[in-house]
């Protein structure tokens, strides 16, 4: 799987963000960065189903990466 990404905008910087897990997961993260006002619902891809070949990112010259990890309760 290959992600595009769009140009760039003049005085913006462009960040990347990557939301894995369940279906409901992911739909729940993106309900609260809604609730926070950080990101439309809108905004956000439709849902990808993850191939057994995984995903590769590719970084752009200079771009670093973090990783966060939680967990939420199920039902």
């Amino acid at each position: 799987m290959r992600l595009t990404t769009p140009n760039s905008q003049p005085g913006r910087e462009r960040l990347r963000h990557l939301i894995i897990g369940s279906p409901e997961g992911v739909q729940g993260a993106i309900n609260h960065l809604h609730l926070l006002h950080y990101a439309e619902r809108l905004e956000w891809s439709r849902l990808f189903t993850i191939p057994e070949s995984g995903i590769l990112i590719i970084p752009e010259q200079g771009e670093v990466f973090s990783y966060l990890l939680r967990y939420r309760q199920i039902g």
